[in-house]
């Protein structure tokens, strides 16, 4: 186990190390002058020079990208060309509102999706099974852009389609995590808002997981439902519920566990559209900004953190294997 996580680890690295290198190289190929953008339109062009002088930009790319990582070994990811401020500062405010948003959705499709497939699979051939796996299909086929418009379009008479609470509603930010903010200020009608706002865009991202985690929960039960260990287990006198759910789901189990973590970075890219769409003001309208306004830092620092993010959850994801299946090891 040791020696896997150190292998781990190492990799993690690599893989930052190489994310730093493409993103780099990638957002300075970019046609544009973050100069000018910084300084304005009607800077004169001594100011934009200087304005480059002090960001570091007349020096040749490799500098600048050894700077960069320098600094970035340092905890310090630079400071954002359109605010002016620290990157950190900038992510450390927009990330919970993502991460809230992410949370949510996810205590939607992962329940909803697993349960539906263990449905399908054990009643597979009937009504509910039909339904399920044409809402499946249907759920797969839409992209989540045209998604998020529809839905806004049909329930956006009884649910707000824009923001994270009401503007006019007086709200102390504790954690950045409003539904929680709300309980601890002891504010029902402040997480009755916060509710409001966060269904419909948690809805758009749950509908593609939710059909893809079912459709996968189906095929994995139905292929352990014929295995001989699932007689042996009726045989024994064990009850129906215990034999699904100890027997069957538990291996079932571990290629599901590996579509959650490839639908994590589905999700990831999901979530700057549906930010957008619907106004959410988290890292996905922060990341829109940063790459209109050419804010290198702002890139580099937003990629840095969503690689650290999605390498993290395949890391956790390997662990469940060995608490679901004491038999796996690394």
């Amino acid at each position: 186990m040791l020696v896997y996580v150190v292998r781990r680890v190492i990799g993690v690295i690599l893989t930052l190390f190489g994310m730093t290198v493409i993103c780099f190289f990638l957002t300075h190929a970019i046609p544009g002058d973050p100069a000018r953008a910084a300084a304005g339109p009607a800077a004169t062009a001594k100011t934009v020079e200087t304005i480059r002088r002090e960001m570091g930009l007349d020096k040749p790319i490799m500098i600048q990208y050894g700077v960069y990582i320098l600094r970035m070994l340092h905890g310090n990811l630079g400071s954002s060309i359109a605010t002016r401020r620290p990157v950190l500062t900038d992510i450390a405010k927009v990330l919970p509102a993502s991460i809230e948003l992410a949370l949510f959705s996810a205590l939607m499709w992962l329940p909803i999706g697993l349960a539906s497939g263990i449905v399908c699979a054990v009643r597979a051939g009937g009504w509910l099974d039909f339904v399920s796996r044409t809402s499946s299909i249907v759920g797969v086929s839409m992209p989540v852009f045209w998604l998020a418009l529809l839905i806004q379009l049909l329930f956006g008479h009884a649910l707000p389609i824009v923001g994270r609470v009401d503007v006019s509603l007086s709200f102390e930010r504790i954690t950045g995590l409003y539904l929680i903010d709300a309980l601890l200020r002891d504010s029902p009608q402040s997480f009755l808002n916060v509710l409001a706002h966060l269904t419909l865009p948690a809805l758009t991202l749950s509908i593609g997981s939710i059909a893809r985690i079912g459709r996968m929960t189906r095929s994995c039960m139905l292929e352990v439902l014929g295995q001989e260990y699932m007689t042996t287990a009726r045989a024994k006198g064990l009850s129906e519920k215990l034999v699904l759910y100890k027997h069957g789901l538990r291996n079932a189990l571990i290629p599901v566990i590996t579509v959650v973590g490839l639908q994590v970075g589905d999700l990831i890219s999901w979530i700057f559209l549906v930010e957008t769409i619907f106004a959410w003001p988290g890292i996905g309208q922060y990341a829109l900004r940063a790459i209109v306004d050419l804010d290198y830092p702002s890139i580099m620092g937003i990629v840095l953190i969503i690689s650290c993010v999605y390498t993290a959850i395949n890391f956790i994801i390997d662990i469940l294997y060995t608490a679901i299946n004491p038999q796996i090891k690394f």
